[in-house]
C-alpha cells in the first residue's frame, strides 16, 4: 500500500488551523497545490474528508476518525526522517569494530576515547580477534570496519594502510640489555626469551624476515598471546619481542621497551571495510578519524 504523505500532511495541517489559508502558509505551499494534496489524498482512500464551503471547513465523521491515526502518521514520519539527517549530519549511530587483541591495550582505546567525545550518543560494540577473524567479521557483515595485519588481498574488502609496527625487545630491570638504545637481532643470541605461538600472525612476520636475513633464535617459552608474553615478562620470566604497540613505554612498572635493528622488521596495520554497500555515518565517522590518527608506537 503506498502511503500519500503529502495527502496526509495537508490534511492535518487544515484539520489543526482550521483553514486552507493557514495551512498552505504553513507548508509553504499554493492553496491550489494544497487543494490538489487533498483531492488527491480523498481519490485515494475513496472518502470525503473534508467539507469545504466558501466561509469554513469542517471534518466529516471520517475525517474526524482518521486525524488520530494521521496526526501519528506526519509525526512519526517527520521523527524518523529527522533523526536520520542527524545520523547523516552529525554521525549519530552504532558501530562494530573488530580488531586485532594487540591494537586494544593501547592504541584503540585512544582513538575510540576521541570518537566518544565527538559522537557523545553512539555505541561502540568491539569484537577482538586474529586477523583472519577479522577479515571474516567484516566480510560477513558483523563488523562494518576491522583493524588487521595486512594480508593477502581479498577483492570483497577495502584494504587502507593504518600505521606501520615496528617489533621491539621487551625485557624487565635489571637487565644486561636494559640501557641500549637499540638492540640487533644478534643481540638476542643466549637471552631466555618468551615467543608468541606460530600461529600468531606476528610470529609469522618475523619469521619470515628473520630467515631472509640468515637470522635464528631460539626460545625458552611459548605463548599464545601477546599479553600472556608481557605477564611472563614483567613476573621476571625471561625477555620478548613483540610489537612495539603492545606496550608504551611506562604503562608497566620496570619494563624496557628497546628498538630491534638489522633488520628492522614492521608488521602492517591495515584498516578494513567491505567493498559492497556503504557505510552507515556512525562508521563513516569512525573510519575518516582512524584515518586522520597518527598513532605513536
Amino acid at each position: 500500500m503506498k502511503i500519500d504523505f503529502d495527502g496526509v500532511q495537508a490534511f492535518v495541517a487544515i484539520a489543526e488551523l482550521g483553514g486552507f489559508n493557514k495551512a498552505a502558509r504553513e507548508l509553504h505551499i499554493t492553496q491550489t497545490a494544497l487543494t490538489r494534496r487533498i483531492q488527491k489524498l480523498e481519490a485515494y482512500l475513496g472518502v470525503r474528508l473534508l467539507d469545504r464551503t466558501t466561509r469554513k471547513v469542517e471534518l466529516t465523521v471520517v475525517g474526524r476518525d482518521f486525524l488520530p491515526q494521521a496526526r501519528a502518521i506526519v509525526q512519526e514520519t517527520t521523527s524518523a526522517v529527522q533523526r536520520l539527517k542527524e545520523m547523516a549530519q552529525h554521525g549519530r549511530g552504532n558501530l562494530t569494530v573488530a580488531c586485532i587483541p594487540t591494537l586494544a591495550s593501547h592504541v584503540l582505546p585512544r582513538i575510540i576515547r576521541e570518537y566518544a567525545k565527538r559522537h557523545p550518543h553512539n555505541q561502540v560494540r568491539l569484537l577482538d580477534g586474529t586477523s583472519d577473524q577479522v577479515r571474516t567479521a567484516v566480510l560477513h557483515g558483523r563488523a562494518e570496519l576491522g583493524i588487521a595485519l595486512a594480508g593477502e588481498s581479498q577483492s570483497e574488502l577495502v584494504e587502507t594502510a593504518f600505521f606501520s609496527d615496528p617489533l621491539v625487545f621487551v625485557c624487565r630491570t635489571p637487565h644486561p640489555l636494559q640501557e641500549r638504545k637499540t638492540l640487533s637481532w644478534n643481540d638476542m643470541r643466549g637471552i631466555e626469551l618468551v615467543r608468541v605461538s606460530g600461529l600468531v600472525a606476528t610470529r609469522v612476520v618475523m619469521d619470515y624476515q628473520l630467515a631472509r636475513h640468515n637470522v635464528r633464535l631460539d626460545a625458552k617459552y611459548e605463548v599464545d598471546h601477546h599479553a600472556t608474553a608481557v605477564n611472563l615478562v614483567a613476573a621476571g620470566v625471561g625477555a620478548a619481542i613483540l610489537p612495539a604497540s603492545t606496550i608504551r613505554e611506562g604503562d608497566r612498572p620496570g619494563i624496557r621497551k628497546i628498538p630491534l635493528t638489522a633488520p628492522v622488521v614492521k608488521r602492517r596495520v591495515v584498516l578494513l571495510r567491505a567493498r559492497r554497500g556503504s557505510l552507515s555515518p556512525a562508521a563513516e565517522a569512525f573510519y575518516e578519524l582512524v584515518r586522520s590518527t597518527p598513532v605513536k608506537v
